[in-house]
């Protein structure tokens, strides 16, 4: 069976993707090759056709993760008045929906206690440092503040708090106690990044 000229890149896009999610929900140390070559319907072998490791699975999945603030946090940015961005992303970023499910979610809050333990300068480290680079500086943007490094700075903390509350919310087992963590840190934020 002959495929199409794009029929390579076709798939090892769909890898990514697939991989992408696989990786936000359960890691990367529990999201297995194999797993995620038999959910896409593919083989095991296949999949080095595309990579030469899991490790540069991990790097093209956090570049397609870097292609922005996920869908509904970007709409909820976009309907959000003059002046109310931030709190539309604080509110969205912090929603019990993206809490519950981190497989749709920012990988920042889902992998980086995981990459904290790798060496310095893999390239999973690398490649999460731009996401993280990439994702404050688009968050700057909607950040108070009189100058660009004050709005970077601010946008900095913001994310690294926000990831750290998400990651925190996600243990607690009480949905009601969840809630209100969340509820909270939403109105700790706001008034961090309105000062």
């Amino acid at each position: 069976m002959r495929y199409s000229a794009t029929h390579k890149q076709e798939t090892r896009q769909r890898i990514i993707r697939a991989a992408a999610r696989h990786f936000r929900g359960r890691g990367s140390e529990g999201a297995a090759i194999g797993d995620l070559m038999r959910d896409l319907h593919m083989t095991h072998g296949g999949f080095y056709r595309h990579f030469a490791s899991k490790e540069d699975l991990l790097v093209a999945a956090f570049g397609e993760d870097v292609h922005g603030i996920p869908a509904k946090m970007l709409s909820a940015v976009e309907r959000a008045p003059m002046g109310g961005e931030a709190k539309a992303l604080i509110d969205a970023y912090l929603d019990i929906e993206h809490c519950d499910n981190a497989g749709d979610g920012c990988p920042v809050a889902a992998l980086a206690t995981e990459l904290s333990r790798r060496p310095p300068r893999s390239k999973a480290r690398l490649a999460f440092e731009r996401v993280l680079k990439e994702r404050t500086g688009r968050m700057a943007k909607y950040m108070p503040g009189a100058t660009q490094k004050e709005r970077e700075a601010k946008a900095r903390m913001l994310m690294s708090g926000m990831a750290g509350t998400l990651t925190i919310a996600r243990v607690l087992t009480d949905e009601a106690a969840r809630r209100r963590f969340l509820d909270d840190a939403k109105k700790f934020y706001l008034q961090a990044v309105s000062q």
